[in-house]
Formats: structure tokens, sequence, C-alpha cells
């Protein structure tokens, strides 16, 4: 991750504060993260100039549990869409071939009846 991602990620990974000071660096974290992310393969198999992989893994399931991948997600989005438009999505599609219709053209509702 270079300096200017980590300036735009870093308000979104705040800690309490409270408890031991941490042996690795946020920044550290999530770049190990985000290797096993592009990777695709097993925590375990983390290098090991990365933290270890119990400490990875629990840390991402922290941010999972407490929302923090919800709002950098969110926050990361609205920053892309700001300049070229709305901040939230103001439309949206629906598939009109994902609606069965039936012989009078309804929509079918409760069961289909018994092909005879």
């Amino acid at each position: 991750m270079t300096d200017e991602q980590w300036l735009v990620v870093e308000p979104y990974m705040a800690t309490s504060g409270y408890g031991r000071p941490p042996l690795h660096s946020k920044r550290e974290l999530l770049n190990a993260i985000f290797y096993q992310g592009r990777a695709g393969s097993a925590w375990a198999l983390l290098p090991h100039d990365l933290p270890p992989w119990r400490t990875v893994y629990k840390q991402f399931e922290a941010w999972r549990e407490d929302g923090t991948w919800d709002r950098l997600m969110d926050g990361l989005r609205r920053a892309v869409r700001q300049p070229q438009r709305a901040a939230e999505p103001t439309a949206g599609a629906i598939d009109t071939q994902s609606v069965r219709t039936g012989a009078k053209r309804g929509a079918v509702t409760g069961t289909m009846p018994a092909n005879k």
C-alpha cells in the first residue's frame, strides 16, 4: 500500500486506544489481508515477512464484526462517485425475464400446476 493510499484508508482504521500497544501496525495487517485476497490462498500460507497469519485473520474478523470493512467500502465508494455523479446510487434495474408469467399474461402466484 502506498503512502497516498494509506492516507485515504487510515481514518477508517481507528483504534480504541485501550489495551496493550499492538505488535503490528494497522498498515502491516491491511497489507497482509490484501496480499491474502490477491493470492487467494489459505491464511496459513502467508509469507513469513508479513505478520503471523493468526494475527492477520483475527484482525480481519474483528474489522468484519465491528463494521470497519463496511464503513471503508462505503467511504471509498462515495469518494470515487463524488467527482462523477451523486454519492449514492439513484436508479436500479429490474430484469423482466426473471418474473414468470401465466398463460393469461399475469404474474404467476402460488404453486405451479402439475404437468399432465
